[in-house]
């Protein structure tokens, strides 16, 4: 049975189903296998309530080979799920708006991994005010994909390496690279200041909330989540320091936030960084300028989730970084990195 037809089966009415309607069966192929159960379900049944499609799983309705599982089975290749027809919440109505198709410069690609340089100021989602991101131009570019998930995120204002799966079996192999800390993630960032170490480790807790309004922050707070980053120094300049960053662990603003509490904000930073700084590197005509964020994703280490292979990706700076750097060189006396 196809998505679009299950989707439509189980978001029926069960009072008012015809009685010749059946509940669906649909055979798992390798762009859900590994995927959890409860979670495969809340794909399907769009605008099905969570709680119904728990209450459901508990009580037997929806089996896996004809047999009860619970919330946290693991899909397996070939399985069989039966999935009654399951009523749609009332505020579950079409949303959002035109999905344009984009594609990205693609680094690497194969049947197994899509690699691309994400642009600066290019959301990787949608939600949270932007309509979409990514994920959803590159599924409106490539309606054949059967299976196109994230791998992990990039900030909307960092530029650089973004990976994607092809294949459940895939995201779940890279995923578990990334808990195990067998990815090394390093990115290029300019910071306002003179960095004073040739390498600096940095592991500050980190401790996530939203403002008033809603907008997501993180400060280094005592029972924040354990955050360690390592710095090497690149760079040198009067007044700016070109920094590589390796990430230890992955925490939302990691970079950010680490870089501004041992007092260098990166430029163009506007939720962590020097604000003044950056409105006076914003202006028209101004040298150095910089209109974005200096943080760009630029190398990715990781085994090859199908051959077992290492293989490394890399980015290279935009050019309006690499501009401004070239502008630090030339207005101001610069020096290489000890």
């Amino acid at each position: 049975m196809k998505m679009n037809e299950l989707r439509h089966q189980i978001a029926t009415e069960p009072q008012s189903r015809p009685s010749g309607l059946q509940v669906a069966y649909v055979t798992v192929d390798e762009s859900s296998e590994g995927q959890r159960i409860d979670n495969f379900l809340l794909k399907v049944a769009k605008g099905v309530p969570k709680s119904h499609i728990y209450r459901v799983l508990r009580s037997g309705e929806v089996r896996v080979n004809k047999g009860r599982v619970d919330a946290t089975y693991r899909l397996q290749n070939g399985d069989v799920v039966r999935i009654p027809p399951m009523r749609v919440a009332e505020k579950a109505a079409p949303t959002g708006g035109f999905v344009p198709a984009g594609e990205f410069p693609v680094l690497f690609e194969d049947a197994a991994l899509l690699v691309i340089d994400k642009p600066a100021g290019v959301a990787v989602h949608g939600g949270s005010g932007v309509a979409f991101g990514v994920i959803e131009q590159l599924r409106r570019a490539r309606p054949e994909a059967k299976f196109l998930e994230l791998v992990h995120r990039l900030d909307r204002e960092t530029s650089g390496i973004l990976v994607l799966a092809k294949k459940r079996s895939v995201l779940v192999h890279l995923h578990e690279q990334i808990r195990g800390n067998g990815m090394d993630k390093r990115y290029f960032a300019c910071v306002a200041g003179e960095f004073p170490n040739t390498r600096q480790h940095v592991k500050l807790p980190l401790y996530k909330y939203s403002t008033p309004d809603g907008e997501r922050r993180v400060r280094v707070q005592a029972d924040g989540l354990a955050s360690h980053t390592v710095f090497n120094r690149m760079e040198a300049f009067d007044g700016y320091t070109l920094l590589e960053a390796e990430l230890k662990t992955g925490r939302t603003h990691q970079i950010r936030v680490h870089l501004q509490s041992i007092g260098f904000p990166i430029v163009g930073d506007d939720k962590y960084g020097d604000f003044a700084l950056n409105k006076a590197l914003s202006r028209s005509g101004t040298k150095p300028g910089l209109k974005r964020m200096f943080l760009h994703a630029h190398r990715l280490t990781l085994t090859h989730p199908v051959t077992g292979a290492p293989m490394t990706v890399s980015a290279p700076l935009p050019a309006e970084c690499v501009e401004f750097l070239q502008q630090l060189r030339q207005g101001r006396p610069a020096r290489d990195a000890d």
